[in-house]
């Protein structure tokens, strides 16, 4: 009998779960006392570090109501001409952090700036999602070769910070939507 019971307070023993908790700590503004109000800003302070990594990385920077930065993340460390990224590693650390808007800027190891396909459709996703979530994507800059140019979304015109309004009835629902960069496919 004792084995069994043995067996038995094993097997609850590997379906406990352990608790965990998170903690909102006020601290300081990591890289900057200063806002981060333009793409040349955002170059200069961080840009600077990606422009020096032979791969491309993706960052979020989580930003204050008065666009001072609270801290950054590496959402994606990718390969030399790629790197994948999803809404949730990037809002992750927003959520966390209490930001009230974020900047998105990564790196391009080759020196070109303009924008991929792939690049277009996060910050278009990005947008929406940010807008549903409440916390505003202020820009995606890309910086690259030696970070005396960048490229701003914010500043081509192409992040417009869409006001989403929401379906009060079921019956109004709409799965049809595509996103802008999705549009022209044959949807």
């Amino acid at each position: 009998m004792k084995e069994e019971k043995t067996l038995v307070t094993d097997a609850d023993d590997a379906f406990k779960l352990d608790v965990v908790r998170v903690k909102l700590v006020k601290e300081a503004p990591l890289y900057s006392e200063l806002p981060l109000q333009n793409p040349y800003e955002a170059a200069a302070t961080i840009g600077e570090l990606l422009c020096d990594m032979d791969r491309e990385v993706v960052c979020v920077v989580n930003l204050q109501s008065d666009l001072k930065p609270i801290n950054v993340t590496f959402a994606s460390i990718g390969s030399l001409n790629e790197a994948l990224v999803h809404p949730r590693e990037i809002l992750k650390s927003s959520i966390l952090s209490n930001a009230a808007s974020i900047m998105l800027i990564h790196s391009h190891p080759s020196g070109n700036l303009l924008p991929s396909k792939m690049d277009t459709m996060i910050t278009d996703r990005m947008n929406a999602v940010c807008s549903m979530v409440g916390i505003q994507l202020v820009d995606h800059v890309i910086v690259g070769g030696d970070n005396r140019e960048f490229f701003s979304f914010k500043e081509k015109g192409l992040i417009d910070n869409p006001n989403i309004t929401y379906s009060t009835d079921y019956k109004n629902f709409s799965f049809n939507n595509s996103l802008v960069a999705e549009r022209g496919k044959g949807r």
